[in-house]
């Protein structure tokens, strides 16, 4: 009869628990904004919860009391001066019907300050290049159908600025109700706007769109652009002064003059809005060591129960169903506190250690990046390395060195010859510095890039320094080289 109901009670006690930990684990794993704006919605769906002004009463120890019949009264933590006027408890369940939606005129006014602020405070949508373009089209004194060609043309432009569609494709779909003459007479219109190089064809027609025939080597820009980009972009510039026949500081200047033009007219104009940045945790350098910082202690509101309703209950005022709403909406208040808490409590020793562990790299830069592993934080603080995954999810860290997401810090590696680990991310950073400080006019190769890692005790193989490179977006040796 006992082994029968030790499991029925543990089995209740998941139930109870299930919850609970579904929360922190959500909590856990929300970066800041995500968090404020679900403390905001929480506040808004439970009455019981209130914000309160950050205390430093040396009374309050943590703990929740509860009155003889075992109902809640308090909520450590948090030092609130109320005064619970006796009419006011007993008026209470004639106005509960309303009262999760209703709210003071003084609440009223104050939601309606902050979302006014929200408002004037929220980024314009930015303008898109379909839009700027169509702006200059409505300016045009153009007849009708021309103006429609045009209308055409445009929602046809690709992000880049360039038309992909061939001419005979728009003027059939537009049930030639214009002629090829007219259709050509529409794409120079087109062509003709701002930003230069609109509606080209191809990369030399749009460079040729943007060349001034004022400038002095109009005739030589316009040859090499013709004639030689495939020279231009291998940097071949000694064969090109053979094949024009000019000097070779003459084509270096011309060249120079079309890297200034612009390759993607229309990749000026962004239709994704700008994400800003927001980190969870600061480092500041003070009296010699590293502090960490939590800005939630600055953005998340400070949560308590409201009085009222934990007097409410301990009094036994109301019916048994208000009492019993009360109730839920006050353990589901607590819950969410305790979920804040512990979320605060993980993501500062998660961040305190993880800042430890890597003080090279505070103190030195990337190169002195160390390889480290989530399951090594993890063992150091004795938890899941699930639960180190979790509070790291999404989360940036503000450095005397920049900004970088948490799980910027974790990185592979290998054993330099030295015997000593080198990170991946400190072996780019060091490939990186030796191409930067190579000779240009003669450039290393992958080959001497790698002997060159070897004198600085790290071991890897060219197809590894080739990767790299690549991913870096680093130029082979040949267009690296500069005459």
């Amino acid at each position: 009869m006992k082994m029968e109901m030790i499991p029925r009670m543990q089995l209740q006690l998941k139930m109870k628990l299930a919850p609970q930990i579904i929360q922190s684990i959500e909590i856990l794993q929300l970066p800041l904004l995500a968090l404020l704006e679900h403390v905001q919605a929480e506040m808004e769906e439970n009455p019981v919860l209130e914000e309160v002004a950050i205390t430093t009463d040396p009374d309050a120890d943590g703990e929740d009391k509860k009155s003889d019949n075992g109902e809640v009264q308090d909520v450590g933590g948090v030092d609130v001066d109320v005064d619970v006027k006796e009419e006011r408890l007993y008026t209470l369940p004639e106005e509960w019907q309303g009262l999760s939606r209703s709210r003071s005129g003084a609440r009223r006014r104050e939601e309606s300050d902050k979302k006014q602020e929200a408002l004037e405070n929220t980024a314009a949508k930015p303008i898109s290049f379909h839009e700027f373009l169509f702006g200059q089209l409505s300016l045009m004194d153009i007849p009708e159908s021309l103006r429609e060609a045009c209308e055409h043309i445009v929602y046809n432009l690709d992000d880049n600025g360039y038309l992909t569609t061939p001419m005979e494709t728009i003027i059939k779909d537009l049930d030639r109700k214009i002629t090829e003459e007219e259709g050509a007479e529409a794409l120079s219109l087109v062509q003709s706007m701002e930003p230069p190089g609109v509606g080209a064809r191809s990369l030399r027609e749009c460079l040729l769109f943007q060349l001034d025939e004022k400038y002095e080597e109009y005739e030589l820009v316009k040859e090499l652009i013709l004639h030689h980009l495939k020279d231009i972009e291998m940097k071949r510039y000694p064969q090109i002064a053979k094949k024009t026949g000019r000097s070779l500081e003459i084509i270096k200047s011309v060249v120079e003059h079309i890297c200034g033009l612009n390759p993607k007219p229309g990749a000026v104009f962004t239709t994704e809005p700008i994400a800003y940045v927001v980190p969870d945790v600061r480092v500041e350098y003070i009296d010699g060591r590293y502090e960490v910082i939590l800005n939630e202690n600055y953005t998340i509101p400070r949560l308590s129960i409201n009085n009222t309703y934990r007097m409410y209950l301990s009094k036994r005022l109301g019916d048994d169903e208000t009492r019993q709403y009360i109730k839920k909406k006050i353990e589901s208040a607590r819950w969410l506190m305790d979920a804040i808490e512990q979320r605060r409590a993980t993501l500062y020793r998660v961040a305190t250690n993880l800042v430890d562990m890597q003080k090279d790299f505070f103190d030195e830069g990337v190169s002195s990046l160390k390889p480290l592993k989530m399951q090594e934080l993890a063992d150091r603080l004795g938890i899941h390395v699930s639960t180190v995954s979790r509070a790291l999810a999404h989360k940036y860290m503000q450095t005397p060195r920049g900004i970088f997401e948490m799980k910027f810090f974790f990185t592979g590696g290998f054993s330099s010859g030295s015997g000593d680990t080198e990170s991946w991310v400190a072996t780019r950073q060091r490939l990186r510095e030796i191409i930067d400080n190579e000779n240009k006019s003669c450039p290393l190769s992958d080959e001497d890039i790698v002997a060159a890692l070897k004198t600085d005790g790290v071991n890897v193989a060219r197809r590894t320094v080739t990767k790299y490179r690549k991913l870096m977006k680093i130029p082979s040796s040949r267009r690296r080289r500069q005459y």
